[in-house]
């Protein structure tokens, strides 16, 4: 193709794309060599951030928190076992995008049919949707309750956040890793500070730790949620697909000679502590919102587990466990800075949402749009069920409008649960192979077998908690035939994942062939 017809197709705005994973941060970060441990785990520390802010997002204060309340510190296994599956799946990512040279989007698009391919850039895309929309809300909710702002005015404030993507991408990828790392610390000390002033039974923290038969019980039911539905709530929060996809494309971004194994394998080493690091600090994020609802709050007092009555309870003396947390929620330190938290939560969540959104399109269907637009787009449609709701509670009372919206939040992960298998299993089975990973780098026979049974113990916990979440569209007060129909709708929705999941095992395996071949004619 002729230089003339090359130039007109840069000032498109949809382009096609098939070069290197997020081809301008792709390899930009120079790792120096011969430098200590620590400077050079500070020169790969980043991407962990960016992937740890999936982890501690909107979507799983209220499900920690109202966790915390129920049931004490039953659920703090369930974080700790979340926080750990989290750990082994992003490491398979980042080693993935590393060795292979290629995003878990790509990889898979290259050994699957362009039909599949297409079905699952959309199962994607409704999973970053889903968790755009608890943004959405607690970034709203967070300017409604800083600012004052009305809140139908506020969700459209938040498309605003477009300018700020806008400015970052001038400024370079290292320096959005450090402000992203700088908004994690800014949450984690709200929530530090917040549990230190409830003298927490740490006794019982360390207790709730080691997992128990009753952790996964349905028998026992306090707030109108089991010990089972607690955790399925939690795990679905935690472990999100979006995260697998963006971890294998922005672990290319430090310059690797791929000609030189150790250098890769340096890579691989530090990425995994800039990882498990991060992905660390957001346990504590999260268990910390689990003892906030045990030890900040009295027992039951938190009604309205919504954003707006978590702000309200952090302000009411007579909902807080104990005399100091009383005097200083007069001052309205509390819930002052449970809103800051939030709404820096969702600006973190911005950055990785977006990268992840650009990840996917070029990987599964090839086209590629600048960031601005991307962002622009994906949440101008997260928007559309966020004011509706509001629209269509604003003339009810405030509890009503709370509950629709939280509602809607909780609701909206369900998409969580579709999509993640697809991102988990191609993840485990490529990275399994020594052809695609090599000798060296292919996964050991403990993370073989951890892997295993942490995507089989995951899509099986999604699927048997699908009919509770589509019975949640019903609301609280469903009738007998409108469960009988949401039960329905989740068996056949179990039976399309399962099908879906056996047509790309089989594009795999017979796409695998092909592109060993393609691999052996490239090296011929």
């Amino acid at each position: 193709m002729g230089k003339n017809e090359t130039t007109p197709r840069k000032h498109k705005l949809i382009q096609y794309a098939n070069g290197p994973s997020l081809e301008e941060i792709n390899g930009s970060v120079e790792v120096p060599k011969g430098k200590g441990f620590l400077k050079t785990l500070f020169m790969y520390s980043g991407p962990g951030a960016l992937v740890a802010v999936g982890y501690m997002d909107p979507g799983n204060w209220s499900t920690s928190i109202t966790g915390g309340q129920n049931f004490q510190y039953l659920l703090m296994s369930v974080i700790l076992m979340s926080s750990l599956i989290a750990m082994l799946l992003q490491y398979m990512a980042a080693k993935l995008g590393i060795v292979s040279q290629m995003d878990l989007a790509q990889a898979i698009r290259a050994r699957t049919s362009k039909a599949l391919g297409i079905v699952l850039w959309l199962l994607t895309e409704l999973a970053i949707m889903a968790t755009d929309i608890a943004e959405v809300i607690g970034a709203a909710i967070a300017l409604y309750l800083l600012f004052h702002i009305p809140l139908v005015i506020a969700v459209f404030v938040t498309v605003l956040d477009v300018l700020l993507l806008l400015l970052l991408t001038k400024i370079g990828f290292r320096k959005i890793e450090a402000i992203v790392v700088c908004l994690i610390l800014v949450i984690l000390l709200v929530f530090v500070y917040q549990v230190a002033l409830s003298h927490p039974d740490w006794g019982g923290v360390f207790a709730g730790l080691m997992p128990r038969a009753e952790t996964f019980s349905s028998a026992t039911k306090i707030g109108g949620q089991t010990p089972l539905t607690g955790a399925l709530g939690i795990i679905g929060a935690t472990v999100m697909p979006h995260n697998l996809y963006l971890h294998s494309a922005i672990s290319q971004t430090r310059k690797i000679d791929h000609n030189d194994e150790a250098d890769v394998a340096r890579t691989v080493r530090f990425a995994s502590w800039d990882s498990n690091i991060q992905l660390t600090a957001a346990f504590f994020a999260n268990a910390l919102l689990l003892i906030m609802g045990v030890a900040v709050f009295k027992t039951g007092a938190v009604k309205d587990p919504s954003f707006f009555g978590l702000f309200q309870a952090l302000s009411d003396t007579s909902t807080l466990s104990n005399g100091l947390l009383i005097s200083v929620a007069r001052s309205g330190i509390l819930s002052t800075l449970f809103a800051v938290a939030l709404l820096a939560s969702g600006q973190n969540s911005t950055i990785t949402g977006t990268l992840t959104g650009q990840v996917i399109m070029e990987g599964f269907v090839h086209m590629r749009m600048p960031l601005w637009l991307r962002r622009l787009v994906t949440r101008l449609i997260s928007v559309i069920p966020v004011l509706i709701c509001v629209m269509m509670t604003s003339g009810k009372s405030a509890i009503d409008e709370h509950t629709a919206l939280n509602t809607l939040m909780n609701n909206s992960q369900v998409f969580l649960a579709f999509a993640l298998p697809f991102s988990m299993l191609p993840l485990l089975m490529m990275t399994d192979s020594a052809v695609e990973m090599g000798q060296r780098f292919k996964n050991s026979l403990w993370v073989k077998i951890l892997g295993w049974i942490s995507v089989i113990g995951l899509t099986y916990l999604n699927l048997i908690g699908l009919p509770g979440q589509i019975e949640g569209f019903f609301g609280t007060n469903a009738t007998k035939g409108e469960l009988h129909l949401a039960d329905n709708i989740a068996y056949l929705l179990i039976v399309a994942v399962l099908a879906l999941l056996v047509w790309t095992v089989y594009d795999l395996y017979r796409g695998n062939k092909k592109y060993v071949a393609k691999l052996a004619a490239n090296i011929g």
